[in-house]
């Protein structure tokens, strides 16, 4: 069995938001492969379904964001998995431009408050990530301020790509191949618009 956790913040009130385009990776992927998020379990909602032939567990934590990793532990005990080879977390990036994503098997936090909390509740940093481009924030702005605001048109249209991208590269993931995955999508340019 794989996990598949997109970070973000429940209530509608995130809908949309930087913040939240982990949960916009979910939602694309449980259209996909048509597998419904909605059974609440371990403080997430969840859905289980096959993802290119291989049980999958997808899960939107409900904690909030910088408490990730109580719902994510609580998940990995209740299906006895290994963080190392069976789990993937999706979640935002300011470090990279709308568009553009970036995987990696394993890292520290890079000063990702949901990632933080995640490697200090599960007790390793080795675990898969797929990291969503959602741009720098500006100078003068507050970063609290930032990722809980919403895509201007343009950054919206670049992230809906890099969403689908995602969802490619996770599939990979799901059946043991992250090297291809990244391979495939870390070196991807932006695109020219």
């Amino acid at each position: 069995m794989f996990l598949i956790v997109g970070l973000g913040n429940p209530t509608r009130q995130y809908e949309k938001t930087r913040h939240n385009v982990g949960f916009d990776v979910i939602d694309a992927l449980a259209e996909k492969y048509n597998i419904s998020v909605s059974e609440k379990k371990q403080k997430a909602l969840c859905g289980k379904g096959v993802i290119e032939g291989v049980k999958t567990v997808l899960a939107k934590p409900q904690t909030f964001m910088n408490l990730s990793g109580e719902s994510v532990a609580a998940l990995l005990g209740y299906y006895k998995l290994d963080p190392e080879t069976e789990l993937l977390v999706i979640y935002d990036d300011i470090s990279l431009a709308p568009g553009r994503i970036r995987i990696r098997k394993k890292g520290s936090a890079g000063g990702h408050n949901g990632i933080k909390n995640i490697i200090s509740m599960i007790g390793t940093q080795n675990f898969m990530r797929i990291k969503v481009g959602v741009g720098e924030k500006p100078k003068d702005w507050d970063l609290a301020d930032y990722v809980l605001g919403r895509f201007a048109k343009e950054d919206r249209k670049r992230v809906d790509e890099a969403i689908e991208q995602a969802v490619s590269a996770a599939g990979l993931m799901a059946v043991g191949q992250a090297d291809k995955a990244m391979n495939d999508y870390n070196n991807k340019k932006e695109s020219m618009t």
